[in-house]
């Protein structure tokens, strides 16, 4: 059984807007590099392997902690295709219920116009989860956190996670043979000793 403790980038300026960000390479805010430098890792994982998405949001995080990581491309983001760069509040209001619904909202088949859908992102995850051998940090997104966790817990994206996703936190998951079990949610990183580098 591996372990896999899944950390959420820091702030960008489109999560501080709540703008959709999918794909697009947005970088750390000013306010999101200083988040990530209050972050330490907990000891018990400070031997563990450091991989990330391609992404530059969370490339950048994983060089704040003290770590160039291997680059994982199944962990980027979820693509949000014609609607990344949108306000997610904004776009229900302008789109209506009927219309979120055509597309498959609250489900995992949920899927923005040329985007994909969470069960899109988790069959990208599973042969990355399956072929993970050694304890592993992985920098990640919420979108991938969501579909991990829904993979873990059987939570089928319909209404609110049973828990949040925030910038700060790291999930410690169990792998085996590409099947996800939760084992510790919303472990605090910003009460620790401080980090080496």
């Amino acid at each position: 059984m591996t372990l896999l403790l899944l950390i959420r980038h820091g702030e960008t300026a489109w999560n501080a807007e709540r703008r959709l960000q999918g794909q697009t390479d947005t970088p750390l805010s000013s306010s999101g590099r200083s988040m990530v430098e209050s972050w330490s890792i907990p000891e018990d994982y400070n031997q563990f392997e450091w991989v990330s998405s391609p992404l530059q949001r969370a490339t950048e995080t994983a060089k704040i902690l003290g770590h160039v990581p291997m680059i994982e491309p199944a962990l980027r983001e979820m693509s949000w295709g014609r609607w990344e760069g949108l306000n997610w509040k904004e776009l229900q209001v302008s789109l209506g219920l009927e219309a979120m619904l055509a597309h498959g909202a609250d489900s995992l088949d949920f899927r923005p116009p040329q985007g994909e859908s969470p069960r899109d992102l988790q069959n990208r995850l599973r042969p990355w989860l399956e072929q993970l051998k050694k304890p592993t940090i992985a920098i990640c997104h919420k979108g991938v956190l969501q579909a991990i966790y829904a993979l873990a817990s059987g939570w089928q994206m319909s209404g609110k996670p049973p828990i949040k996703f925030k910038h700060g936190a790291a999930h410690l998951f169990h792998v085996e043979s590409g099947i996800v079990t939760e084992q510790k949610m919303s472990i605090a990183l910003t009460n620790h000793c401080a980090r080496k580098v």
